[in-house]
Parts: structure tokens; C-alpha cells; sequence
């Protein structure tokens, strides 16, 4: 499969099943090198799910193969505090299929939709896992943060930036 068999499109309530099994099967497997089973024991149960408010915003979106299987999913919402200012949302490409310009073009699709709304500059909470994947599309990294998931559970990522 290359990109250019993927279909980009628009997220829909309707891709909650298959956005759900995309995450859940592959965040444990793509994660697994850089964190420990301490951090994805109480992690990946928050995270390895997909987000039914990200699948209607009108600003996420899934790459689907030829047999119409989801191989990616990700998007951007609007920064509440900076009009110009998006923030990069919970982006995966299936374990399987990694290394093969899917993430890419689906990050290039979120890139260009988002310019075109406005957005002047992105910001993204990476795992440590695609620290290379985002500093490849051209986001630099500012240094590790703690996201909160739920009281008392945080997760170590690294905050990255770049202007579009």
C-alpha cells in the first residue's frame, strides 16, 4: 500500500468502531519500545481509545486503504486561547503499516486543512515514540511535559511546535 491507494477523508460518527480497534491495537505495539509497563498499564486504557467529540469536530480525520479498512486516523482543533494557534489531536497509523508515507500524508492532509482555516502555527503532545515521525514533518521539539489523563495518572510526552 502506498498513499496513494489511501483515501483521506473527514471522520464521521459511524468510524467509532474501527477508529477504536486502530487505536487499541496499535498503541500497545507501537508504544511498547519506549515506555515502560508501569506507564502503559494506566496509560493505554486512557489513551487506546478513539474520541466520538474528535469524530464529529469537522477537524478530524481517517485514511482509509482500498477495502475501505481505517489505517490512520488523526487530526487538529482550534487552541481556545489563540485564534492562529492549532493543536495536533491524537493522531495513530495502524502498527502494521508504519514506515510507508500513510502518517506523512495524513499529517501533510491535517497541515493544509488546518492552514487553510487559519492556523498560522502547530502544536502537538507527542508520545515518545513519534518524536522522529513529527521532527520529519517539520516540528521541533521545546522538551518532555507531563499530559494528565486522570487524577493521579499523567503521561510523559514531549512537547513539539512548527509554524505552517
Amino acid at each position: 500500500m502506498t498513499p496513494a491507494t489511501i483515501t483521506i477523508r473527514k471522520s464521521r460518527p459511524a468510524d467509532l468502531t474501527l477508529a477504536d480497534a486502530l487505536f487499541s491495537e496499535s498503541y500497545p505495539v507501537l508504544l511498547r519500545d519506549d515506555y515502560p509497563p508501569s506507564v502503559r498499564v494506566l496509560a493505554l486504557p486512557l489513551i487506546s481509545r478513539a474520541r466520538p467529540d474528535l469524530l464529529v469536530s469537522g477537524t478530524y480525520y481517517v485514511a482509509e486503504d482500498p477495502e475501505g479498512r481505517l489505517v490512520a486516523a488523526g487530526g487538529w482543533s482550534r487552541s481556545a486561547r489563540h485564534a492562529d494557534i492549532g493543536q495536533v489531536r491524537h493522531v495513530v497509523t495502524d502498527h502494521r503499516r508504519t514506515r510507508q508515507g500513510i502518517g506523512t500524508a495524513l499529517m501533510t492532509h491535517i497541515i493544509d486543512r488546518a492552514r487553510a482555516a487559519g492556523i498560522r502555527h502547530l502544536q502537538c503532545q507527542s508520545t515518545r515514540t513519534a518524536v522522529p515521525f513529527y521532527a520529519a514533518c517539520g516540528f521541533r521539539l521545546l522538551g518532555p511535559i507531563e499530559v494528565p489523563l486522570a487524577p493521579g495518572i499523567s503521561f510523559p510526552a514531549m512537547a513539539m511546535e512548527r509554524g505552517i
